[in-house]
């Protein structure tokens, strides 16, 4: 009997969503992959279709367009797009930007962007890093002065996934520099035709080639004072700390994900590629590494699924969100490193689709916070 990894939260409703959601990545998605990895970005004509489809935003109450489902529903396209190696659509940033609004925004700011996010009209992207600052946001120096009118935004941010394509932008910025933390406040950025807004160059990675990371400028942008994320100056860094659940989570779902798709394409290639007369699965190297991967993935799964149910029942923490953050990317490094070494010199070859998740692999261990603050931050909760 094969092994198989179930999920502990699924349904016979989901699965018949991840029906659709195959569906679209092999019709829509996978035939585009190449060329989007050539231009380094998807292009809006995918996020349209995908919106149009339902598979955006499919965790927002459906008053504000979303699908009215879970996490869940979130979290069957990130595993399917992971396992497939198709990272050009960061539908995550783009839904943790929705969750955002919807956490904290007012009920303006929710209407206005969260139906057009739905819909793959506006992409979603979060402005916080800059160049010099990584992790440590209280080191932002992007300024955002108030006078009648609204903002003044002045400076520029760095390796901000969705920046190309945004529509969308949440701009983390000082508007009171005097006060820490408590002067940090994300304010809205509409990017089509903003004066002194600025995309600069895609940014050429090591690896998710077809995701578009970018540089952004903003000189002397203005924005009303309705921009302010939830009205108010002075909680953007209280904000951005009460929805790092939600993130690290779906880091979580992701590289446990890209293990099975690993594991189930080194499978089918251990049987077939012959070797000394046989095929290398029958070495016993071959099959002892692939067990070691199988229960690595089942252990896994057990913890993941686990950290899906509290984030849907909204008793997550985030020392837990953090582990899994943690224990998952490390993880997907080791598992996807074993499995190339299974491949020989073909799992160095860009068109095998082991090499693309090694290279996409590496960046889990550092987006999102680095597993060093994730030690951090699970060190602190001891």
């Amino acid at each position: 009997m094969a092994i198989t990894f179930r999920r502990s939260w699924s349904s016979p409703e989901l699965e018949q969503y991840r029906d659709t959601v195959v569906r679209f990545l092999v019709e829509h998605m996978q035939p585009q992959d190449e060329a989007a990895r050539q231009r380094g970005h998807v292009g809006h004509a995918l996020w349209r279709a995908a919106g149009q489809l339902g598979l955006l935003c499919t965790d927002i109450p459906e008053q504000y367009g979303g699908g009215g489902g879970d996490f869940r529903h979130e979290a069957v396209l990130y595993e399917e797009m992971s396992r497939r190696a198709l990272s050009g659509m960061n539908a995550g940033v783009h839904s943790i930007v929705a969750h955002y609004l919807l956490s904290h925004g007012t009920e303006a700011q929710k209407n206005r962007y969260l139906p057009r996010m739905a819909a793959g009209e506006m992409v979603g992207a979060i402005a916080m890093t800059e160049p010099g600052t990584g992790s440590d946001l209280q080191a932002i120096r992007t300024r955002a002065v108030a006078d009648a009118q609204g903002y003044s935004i002045t400076g520029s941010k760095s390796f901000i996934s969705n920046g190309y394509l945004a529509g969308l932008v949440l701009v983390v910025c000082k508007t009171d520099p005097a006060q820490g933390s408590r002067g940090i406040s994300i304010l809205l950025v509409e990017a089509q035709d903003c004066p002194g807004f600025r995309v600069g160059r895609l940014l050429d990675k090591v690896g998710m080639k077809a995701q578009d990371t970018s540089e952004l400028f903003f000189d002397d942008v203005r924005v009303g004072r309705d921009a302010v994320l939830g009205g108010q100056e002075g909680c953007g860094f209280s904000q951005l700390m009460t929805d790092l659940p939600y993130e690290r989570l779906i880091i979580g779902v992701l590289a446990l994900a890209a293990m099975e798709g690993a594991y189930e394409e080194t499978l089918r290639y251990v049987r077939e590629r012959q070797a000394f007369g046989q095929a290398v699965m029958e070495f016993q190297n071959t099959r002892f590494k692939l067990a070691e991967i199988a229960t690595e993935i089942q252990v896994g799964r057990a913890f993941i699924d686990r950290c899906v149910e509290d984030l849907v029942a909204g008793r997550l923490d985030t020392a837990t969100a953090s582990m899994a953050k943690l224990w998952g990317s490390e993880t997907q490094g080791r598992v996807i490193d074993t499995c190339l070494q299974l491949f020989g010199g073909y799992g160095y070859m860009n068109e095998y689709l082991i090499a693309r998740m090694y290279a996409d692999s590496r960046v889990q261990r550092i987006y999102g916070g680095t597993s060093e603050i994730m030690k951090e931050v699970i060190a602190r909760a001891l």
